[in-house]
């Protein structure tokens, strides 16, 4: 699914009213009609609802979806804040809709005024400020949503909480309505999926409000969410007349004194992923524990507590660095040697990124179409430091294009970048997945894909969202405070067969 700027959803709007030959109210009545649809299948009929209405098309969806929800029955009262002293036109004509049905409906509220004493089964619908918003609330109505999240309420936002806004990161002290659900038309916003302003909105729920396909198939955007849809267009079903040649040779390299488990944990899941072959280049020390862990395996050591030689594997379909791989001297060098050899698309990860912060020389030695998976701070320690996530990414984009590579940014909403600096969210995944491991996990399924056959992009892609929905699985069994890594890589299986379309649905 595509992610549009505020400007580029206000463009789409207009080109579906006048395409569609339909009024710019034929169209809030349409998304008012979705929300409260929403609303009547997801509460009690004996609820009560406040709606709060700004002054613009915002608060005109929210008057609309009170009559709406007045019509079917449901108790609801409107108060609209007096933000300027003119009503967008549609927000004009939705009031003296509702005020014509009964009067009493709506009260009007003056700048400085607020409502108290709200009994807490009463259900709050946001609907103050939408995407229009282009700077922080200030004054009242910065207080009156301030005062609002103190409130126990049940919430919902129409299209947007109050006080976000669509495209960026605002200020730490900026006011912004937290609310359980989020109503949004059409598309994802951006602020949804990251850190900072992605945890005001709760639930967010994508409502199809009829925008005129053509407008959106044709307008470019550099953002999308993943969907399962283009994730089951690139998965390849096996071939019953293969043998495991067919799947590729991949190879594991990591691990150090203490950090064995990081290596066992990516080729397991390298294994799950389906690659025919794994092998693993670990250090001495770590022998045992990898034949004993996984028998599966064929190992190699080169080193005793580390790694100290990692040249002569590149004839491999596919190589995996970094998990537990230490930073210790020999091994850098080892490290730096390897670049200098290896000319395929490789994945890096963990130790092998801490050691390109340490020789950022390196980094123009990755192969091209390589795969980096960084956390925040491990891609900080490389590029440096942003002032939010929102240009953390942005910054991620200019670094893909910049060395021709894929970049995994990891997160809630893990952001997969390549090298023509388009960005991808992943909506699978929970934050269970926020436990040691994790990653090492995901490097092996990368690891596996590209064995396999898979390009980078299709790597990178279907892998994040293999991995977060073995990690939703995972959850779903064990719950989010009990599962371990261990538990994503046991799930594979059962993400594959959904995808594929068997048994467990997506």
């Amino acid at each position: 699914m595509k992610i549009f700027t505020a400007a580029q959803i206000k463009a789409c709007d207009a080109y579906t009213i006048h395409a569609s030959s339909i009024t710019s109210i034929d169209l809030m009545e349409r998304a008012a009609a979705r929300c409260a649809e929403w609303i009547m299948a997801n509460t009690a009929k004996d609820t009560l609802y406040i709606i709060l209405c700004g002054t613009g098309n915002n608060g005109g969806d929210g008057l609309a979806i009170a009559r709406m929800l007045h019509q079917n029955g449901y108790s609801i009262k409107c108060f609209l804040l007096k933000i300027t002293d003119t009503l967008s036109h549609d927000c004009q004509l939705n009031l003296g809709r509702l005020q014509k049905i009964d009067n009493a409906l709506v009260q009007i509220l003056q700048p400085g005024a607020f409502i108290s004493d709200i009994p807490a089964n009463i259900v709050l619908i946001d609907a103050i400020l939408g995407t229009g918003l282009n700077r922080p609330a200030e004054g009242w109505v910065k207080e009156f949503i301030e005062h609002i999240n103190d409130t126990d309420n049940r919430k919902i936002a129409i299209d947007i909480p109050s006080g976000m806004p669509a495209d960026n990161i605002p200020p730490a002290e900026a006011a912004i309505l937290s609310v359980d659900h989020t109503l949004s038309f059409q598309f994802y916003k951006r602020a949804f999926l990251h850190t900072e302003t992605g945890r005001y909105a709760g639930n967010v729920h994508i409502l199809d409000i009829g925008l005129h396909p053509t407008f959106i198939a044709g307008t470019h955007t550099n953002y999308r969410t993943l969907e399962k849809e283009y994730i089951r267009s690139i998965y390849k079903p096996r071939n019953p007349f293969t043998h495991k040649g067919n799947y590729g040779n991949a190879i594991i390299i990591g691990g150090s004194y203490g950090m064995m488990g990081a290596a066992i944990l990516a080729s397991r899941s390298c294994l799950r992923a389906g690659a025919g072959k794994v092998h693993l280049l670990i250090p001495e020390c770590g022998y045992t524990i990898a034949q004993t862990a996984i028998p599966e395996v064929m190992c190699t050591v080169k080193g005793e507590r580390a790694i100290s030689d990692i040249c002569g594997w590149t004839e491999k379909d596919s190589i995996g660095i970094g998990p537990g791989l230490g930073t210790l001297d020999y091994t850098i060098e080892a490290f730096a040697n390897f670049i200098e050899e290896v000319k395929q698309p490789i994945v890096i990860d963990a130790d092998a990124l801490n050691i390109l912060g340490k020789q950022p020389e390196l980094l123009h030695k990755i192969p091209a179409d390589s795969i980096l998976t960084p956390h925040p701070k491990e891609f900080e320690r490389i590029f440096g430091k942003s002032a939010n996530s929102m240009q953390q990414l942005e910054l991620a984009r200019t670094q893909a294009m910049r060395l021709n590579v894929y970049i995994i940014l990891k997160g809630h909403y893990t952001a997969v970048v390549t090298p023509e600096g388009e960005c991808s969210y992943n909506l699978t995944g929970n934050a269970g997945m926020a436990t040691g491991g994790s990653g090492d996990v995901l490097t092996g399924i990368l690891t596996g894909l590209l064995a396999q056959g898979y390009n980078s992009e299709q790597a990178a892609l279907l892998g994040v969202y293999i991995h977060g929905f073995a990690g939703d699985l995972a959850a779903e069994k064990l719950s989010m405070e009990a599962m371990i890594a261990g538990d994503i890589c046991d799930n594979i299986g059962e993400a594959y067969k959904a995808i594929a379309g068997k048994q467990t649905a997506l």
